[in-house]
């Protein structure tokens, strides 16, 4: 009798403890959580952008909604255990980026809405089943970093027109780079340049990079979107000054910290387009079938005090064309 009085009492306190638990958890503002595989700081212009696009639509952070972070600092390992701890929070919605993070996000949780705010093809990566129609747990939105190559090369050969040999970077631990790569390789094939590779697994790698080149004597370098190489885009920008060498990037960002050239979509316009995704989702909608937005604009950026520094005239056809110039 008294193990059974026990059991009960137990049972009763435990199925209180549940209760109140999930009272707490009702009466609390929606947990918004954030799966990041750069750093804080260089991608406080987005986040910025996200919480505006939130408040654009009546939230209020701390009052209507309550928002948790986790950043990976470009070590890509990082992500799956951060994801894992992110879904013990049970959030109402994880909102992720880029590929990486997408994926770490995706093996954490079928059940709990997922926002991309950034990344490649989530279709080539398994993530949904199609644009118009994602299915499952994920939506968002995608830059399709894998399809810019040849446009980049396209326009580093205007810079320079009798380019014969390229570099390019490459993160053997970025799911991203195996398309890229490919699509690289074909670019340059196509382009008849000469395309040197190094591969990239940890921050000193940089310096081993840029010295592979100036051995290898190419006359520019690619550097692809990447977590890692965003988070030392300093650095990256300083090493290729150093060499001599002009390089182009994915984002503006790189370019406004000293980079030559950058051509992609608007990362910062990506994340506050992700706020309305959230908003959706808060008031019901299903993210399987909110369909998966592209970018509708690729912005060219130019630095020309890099330029001059480097020797190169930037072609009045290049500089037309440029959405940002910076001098």
């Amino acid at each position: 009798m008294r193990l059974r009085k026990f059991l009960l009492v137990l049972l009763s306190g435990t199925a209180l403890a549940a209760s109140l638990d999930a009272w707490a958890q009702q009466s609390q503002p929606p947990l918004i959580a954030i799966l990041e595989g750069a750093s804080a700081a260089t991608t406080v212009d987005r986040y910025e952008a996200f919480r505006a696009g939130l408040r654009e639509l009546g939230y209020a952070e701390g009052v209507t909604i309550r928002l948790e972070y986790r950043y990976a600092d470009g070590f890509l390992d990082r992500l799956a255990a951060l994801a894992s701890e992110l879904v013990l929070l049970k959030p109402r919605v994880i909102v992720s980026a880029p590929v990486p993070a997408n994926l770490a996000a995706s093996k954490a949780t079928s059940t709990i809405p997922i926002v991309m705010a950034n990344g490649a093809d989530p279709v080539s990566f398994g993530l949904v089943e199609s644009l118009s129609h994602p299915g499952g747990n994920i939506t968002g939105l995608t830059n399709f970093a894998e399809d810019l190559a040849s446009k980049q090369i396209d326009i580093i050969r205007e810079l320079l027109p009798r380019l014969a040999r390229i570099g390019a970077i490459i993160n053997v631990e970025n799911p991203l780079h195996v398309p890229q790569w490919r699509e690289t390789q074909e670019a340059a094939t196509k382009a008849s340049l000469a395309l040197v590779h190094f591969d990239y697994r940890n921050p000193d790698d940089l310096e081993r990079a840029f010295a592979h080149f100036a051995h290898e004597k190419v006359e520019a370098v690619l550097v692809p979107p990447d977590v890692a190489f965003a988070a030392y885009r300093v650095r990256i920008a300083k090493l290729a000054a150093n060499a001599g060498l002009p390089t182009i990037y994915f984002n503006r960002e790189s370019v406004a910290v000293g980079g030559l050239v950058s051509y992609g979509p608007n990362p910062v316009e990506n994340y506050r387009r992700a706020a309305v995704f959230v908003d959706k989702i808060l008031k019901g909608a299903k993210p399987g079938d909110l369909p998966i937005e592209r970018p509708n604009k690729i912005d060219l950026a130019i630095n020309l005090n890099t330029a001059k520094a480097l020797g190169l005239t930037v072609p009045p056809s290049l500089i037309a064309r440029s959405d940002e110039i910076i001098e």
